[in-house]
């Protein structure tokens, strides 16, 4: 038992069927990756210059977007090396490092939302405190507490993976979490078990709040039309952000937990990479066109306007 505990490489295998088409896929994830940032490159820089935006609600859309690259830089850089290479290993450290990056910034986007819907909450139903409530202090301390409880959180996870004992080194998939690291342990972890278990039942109440605060506000809104238009205008965007990025990970994490090992290795592939393709791309394309004044800033960016 000796050997147990000396894993420092891990092998992925999700690439080991794509080497018949896998430039094409290099040059698409990069058009993906460069895409994404352009995207929430646009928002943040948008938001940043023009002082007209520097209100609550597009300061939790700018962490949004900050929040999509910094997930998607743990993915990206290391897949598209892999792509360019016929070895596809990662070491321990780096294992853990982007299994942190992938589930703090998956429970980051959940907290950020969180939010947000609190922002719109008070913006809807109480517009008269809606400053005195949203001061600058108070959206940084939100701010901060969207980021702090998610890394903190992560972080245990973290520390509960490393210190298991390992009787693998294979991982079938084309990146790690720290799930996949568990699986290859040698004996099964209380604390591996708790505290997962804790982090799930924490943001599945998030979740629980943010459909609930838009169900209050939706049923608020019904006998106003500004009221409602307000909605309309703000938190739709909101609703469909959150609806894909619950789609997106639930799909996920039913497939990691009861996908089948009959479908072709590239199906399996995009199934393990919908989540860090589609919310990054879709909700900040829903944010920057259904959110007037950042639609507006944008078309006068693009047509040589001052901001």
């Amino acid at each position: 038992m000796d050997n147990v505990s000396e894993t420092t490489m891990f092998t992925l295998s999700g690439l080991s069927g794509t080497t018949n088409y896998r430039h094409t896929l290099f040059a698409l994830t990069l058009l993906c990756y460069c895409v994404i940032w352009l995207v929430n490159l646009t928002i943040i820089v948008t938001v940043v210059v023009d002082k007209n935006l520097h209100e609550p609600m597009y300061i939790f859309l700018c962490n949004l977007c900050i929040n999509g690259l910094y997930g998607t830089a743990g993915f990206y850089p290391k897949f598209l090396t892999d792509l360019l290479s016929t070895i596809h290993v990662i070491s321990y450290a780096g294992c853990l490092l982007q299994g942190f990056v992938l589930h703090s910034s998956v429970v980051s986007d959940f907290s950020i939302l969180a939010v947000m819907a609190y922002d719109r909450y008070v913006a809807i139903c109480q517009p008269l405190m809606y400053h005195s409530v949203m001061t600058t202090q108070r959206v940084c301390v939100f701010v901060f507490v969207a980021w702090l409880i998610p890394f903190y959180l992560v972080f245990l996870g973290s520390i509960t993976t490393l210190r298991l004992r390992l009787c693998g080194s294979h991982i079938p998939k084309i990146y790690c979490i720290n799930y996949l690291v568990g699986k290859l342990s040698c004996s099964a972890s209380i604390a591996h078990v708790i505290i997962p278990a804790f982090n799930y039942t924490f943001y599945v109440l998030h979740i629980i709040f943010i459909v609930w605060s838009y169900m209050y506000l939706l049923k608020k809104c019904q006998f106003s039309s500004e009221n409602r238009n307000k909605f309309m205008q703000t938190c739709l965007p909101h609703l469909f952000c959150l609806i894909t990025v619950v789609v997106s990970i639930l799909f996920d994490l039913l497939y990691i937990r009861f996908g089948t090992k009959t479908l072709p290795q590239g199906v399996n592939n995009f199934m393990s990479m919908e989540f860090l393709i589609i919310p990054p791309i879709i909700n900040l394309l829903i944010y920057g066109f259904k959110l007037t004044k950042i639609k507006n800033r944008i078309m006068q960016f693009l047509c040589g306007k001052h901001l």
